[in-house]
């Protein structure tokens, strides 16, 4: 998606954004509470953008920040029922929404500027949320797990 700083995006975009990540998450999340037992696990996936913004994607900052904030209360009232809710953060992922910055040097510009030297795969993003819905992480709820090879390193 192209750059647009807030003050030009129009209202289509905003909405659209919102649409795909914030009400889908709610809606989704709210049918999987509704059908889980107790001791369950959720996991949703957000962005390091959520927690120190994206100039030229301030929808999809906001988007990803309020995912951040839907799981932090969730975890709270899902507690008593022993249903851990935690989200992951990734940073840059080799996958299609990322060819577009990717395209020319930018893919180089984009590792050196990672710790780690390198773009996460899907499979680097995979095995936390297996983590985290695994007996290992059963007192971790309403965390956000950062998986970004030390590109933004959250507290």
């Amino acid at each position: 998606m192209d750059d647009v700083a807030a003050g030009a995006m129009d209202d289509d975009r905003w909405a659209r954004t919102m649409r795909e990540n914030v009400e889908t998450m709610f809606t989704t999340t709210r049918a999987a509470i509704r059908a889980m037992s107790d001791h369950g696990r959720i996991v949703l996936v957000s962005s390091t953008a959520g927690q120190r913004g994206e100039a030229g994607h301030s929808d999809y900052a906001a988007s990803k920040g309020a995912m951040i904030s839907f799981i932090k209360s969730i975890a709270i009232e899902l507690a008593p029922r022993d249903i851990i809710a935690n989200c992951v953060a990734p940073g840059w992922i080799d996958t299609e929404m990322c060819e577009l910055p990717f395209a020319g040097e930018g893919r180089g510009r984009i590792e050196r500027s990672i710790p780690l030297g390198r773009v996460a795969s899907p499979r680097d993003i995979a095995g936390p949320i297996v983590f985290l819905c695994s007996a290992l992480a059963r007192h971790i709820t309403g965390e956000v797990l950062n998986v970004n090879g030390g590109s933004v390193l959250c507290g």
